[in-house]
Order: C-alpha cells, then structure tokens, then sequence
C-alpha cells in the first residue's frame, strides 16, 4: 500500500483509539463526584483502552501495521523491520490524529481542566521510571506477536490489547499509563498542561528502543521488512 495511504490510515485509528480512550477517562471525572467514583472506573477505561487496541490491531493491521503509537514505530524501525525514512510521516500522522482526537473531545467537554492528559502522581522521575517500563513491556510483547511492522490478526490484536489493559489498570494511578508519546502530546498542549510532557515524550521512546535487543536476546531470528527486493 502507498505510503500516503499507511499515513492516513494511522491517523484515523490514532484519531479512534485517543478519542476513545481520553473519552474515556473523561466521562468517568464527568460522572465522579465527591462521595461516588465515576461511572467506568480505573478498570472499566483500562478496559476501554485495551478494547480499542484489540479491535484496531484486529481490523486495520494489514493496512499500516496499526502501529498508533511514535514510541512502537520508533521501536519497529531500530529493530530494523521499518524503513526509518517512513518513522517521520508515520509520527506526523499519529500525532496529527491524536491532536483531531482531543479537539474533538474539547467540544464534547468544555469545561475540563486537563482533557485526560498524563500527570504523574507524585515524583517526576517514578512516573519516568514506570512509563520506561511499561512502555518496555509493550514493544516486547509487539515485536513478539508482530509479522515485520504489522500488528496483524485477532492473536496480536488480543495479546497487545491485554497488555494495555492490564498496564492502565497497574500504571494509571502512579503515571496515568501512556506509553504513548502522541496521546500525552495532545491533550497536554491543548489544555495547557505542558509541565511534565516530557516524561511522557521521552520515557515511552526510551522503553521502546530497549525492548529491541531484549527481543534479540529472547528470539535471534532477525525480522526485516519486505522490500522489492526482498520479495522476489
């Protein structure tokens, strides 16, 4: 498929997956009140976020790879199964994605203050420390269901959706559980909370990359991405 077309394809499931998962979590602070959690809860948008994943991954993998995520295009690409010269459109569309997400959002809820961005709970440096970890986690299980840069099929889509509910529902009260540099991106620079969007630009890259030799390790077997060449 023609890169433009990969493009667009990461843009609208980023759109879906932020809009959804940031929906979310404003919907539960929307029904939350001072006696009573929200509506959803912690696990019910863990839940949320790891559905989306599994029906994105399952549906619209063989398109881009449904990589919706800088940190795991990063990752596919130092692994060698993406062309680097792809991992800035590809970003760009994310990113492009995840800002049409949360300005949509913005019109559904005016009044919120954060628009679901990531704000550590505490120390800077433990949120820093869990999204590296998380983030780690994710790439190792992508790059272990993964076919090239594609997460494709209902497996990928069942083991990486589980892997994000389950890290949601473990990181969410300490580091809000990104490991998504655009889904932090967006919200904080649209609701002006800029302050620690750092962590959450740098930490996920960083666990990215060095789930890449963990994989070495664990599975040698090196994985290209196709070329022409490649394929004859």
């Amino acid at each position: 498929m023609p890169l433009a077309r990969r493009c667009i394809a990461e843009l609208v499931c980023t759109f879906v997956l932020i809009a959804g998962g940031c929906g979310a979590v404003l919907v539960n602070q929307a029904t939350a009140s001072d006696s009573l959690p929200g509506a959803l809860t912690l696990p019910g948008v863990a839940l949320v976020w790891g559905l989306l994943v599994m029906v994105l991954a399952s549906a619209f993998g063989d398109l881009s790879g449904c990589h919706i995520n800088p940190a795991v295009t990063v990752g596919f690409a130092v692994a060698g199964r993406f062309p680097r010269k792809e991992v800035v459109p590809y970003v760009a569309a994310q990113v492009i994605g995840a800002f049409a997400a949360i300005l949509f959002l913005k019109v559904l809820f005016p009044t919120s203050e954060t628009l679901a961005a990531t704000i550590p709970e505490g120390e800077a440096w433990r949120s820093f420390v869990l999204e590296v970890f998380l983030t780690w986690f994710l790439m190792l299980a992508v790059l272990g269901v993964s076919t090239g840069a594609k997460e494709k099929g209902v497996t990928a889509g069942i083991v990486v959706g589980g892997v994000i509910a389950l890290e949601v529902l473990v990181g969410g009260p300490i580091s809000g559980a990104s490991m998504n540099p655009a889904r932090s991106l967006a919200p904080a620079v649209v609701s002006g909370n800029v302050g620690t969007v750092w962590i959450y630009l740098l930490a996920p890259t960083l666990g990215a990359v060095l789930a890449v030799p963990t994989s070495r390790i664990m599975n040698p077997a090196p994985q290209r991405f196709e070329t022409p060449e490649t394929r004859q």
